[in-house]
């Protein structure tokens, strides 16, 4: 397995694999690898003669400096974990001046009203910062498919949307939640919850899955009502948001409608640790 932290490295792999005919897969990150991530590294080496896995924590997406500092880095364990699995891994691992280079700024994009929505309202510009880094991951390692899970679903969408926008022909692929037995979404910035708060956290999912069998019969209204009893005397979790949203275009709704397709999305607070999560509700 080779890992690289130079731009030039990466790019004379990918150069040879393409010389090859060899198809390529991408798995962008930001490290402190989970199972998750494995999840989705597994079928990119299933569909992929090569997959490139980024290790990378980029600054631009982050709101607040202190989260930034905060986010775990684990990139020798990271780099042993991915050396069990396969020796067809590539693991590029740069700084922020191998990918942006002297000027460390976000293109401003438009995602036709994507990035408005959700964590777009809390999270200002940081869809910016991921449509950025992606379009110069995309270009660098320039692969067929690209993996990513849908606990981040409007991220999901909006690379899909990233990939319209550029004019990149790379295949983005989707992949199913990976849950603790808890049914706790696995996420990096769970390492940072205490025994307290991991007992807690397990309620984000539970009310989702309430919300999923109340969808046919109950208002909008009554679910978003019911959604916020549930924190509101909690002392580990507060609720940021809770939205039910058509997938289409990721619009909140106050009433449903037939033949649309919904998803509910939530962010709670455990401490000062931000955790996401979202359903299918049909």
């Amino acid at each position: 397995m080779r890992v690289h932290g130079k731009r030039r490295d990466i790019l004379n792999d990918v150069a040879a694999f393409n010389k090859q005919n060899k198809t390529i897969g991408f798995v962008p990150t930001m490290g402190a690898l989970h199972k998750g991530h494995l999840a989705l590294i597994e079928r990119a080496l299933k569909e992929n003669q090569k997959v490139v896995v980024s290790i990378f924590v980029n600054p631009t997406q982050f709101n607040t400096s202190e989260d930034l500092v905060n986010y775990p880095r684990t990139l020798d364990a990271d780099i042993e974990l991915l050396s069990k699995l396969s020796k067809e891994i590539i693991v590029f691992a740069p700084t922020p001046k191998e990918v942006y280079g002297d000027e460390m700024l976000s293109i401003k994009y438009d995602f036709e009203g994507l990035e408005n929505e959700m964590e777009g309202k809390y999270r200002p510009g940081h869809f910016d910062g991921v449509g950025t880094v992606l379009k110069h991951f995309f270009t660098i390692v320039n692969p067929g498919k690209a993996y990513f899970g849908e606990k981040d679903f409007q991220q999901l969408q909006i690379v899909k949307k990233l990939v319209e926008i550029e004019k990149m022909s790379v295949q983005i692929i989707g992949c199913p939640i990976y849950r603790e037995e808890s049914g706790l979404a696995l996420s990096s910035r769970n390492k940072r919850l205490n025994q307290k708060q991991l007992s807690e956290a397990p309620l984000i999912y539970s009310t989702l899955k309430q919300v999923k069998k109340d969808f046919g019969t109950k208002s909008v209204t009554t679910l978003n009502k019911w959604i916020s009893e549930q924190f509101e005397n909690n002392d580990e979790l507060k609720l940021e948001y809770f939205e039910i949203a058509k997938v289409s275009d990721l619009k909140s709704i106050k009433r449903k409608q037939k033949d649309t397709k919904y998803r509910a999305f939530i962010a709670v607070f455990a401490g000062e640790i931000r955790l996401i999560d979202n359903i299918a509700l049909n």
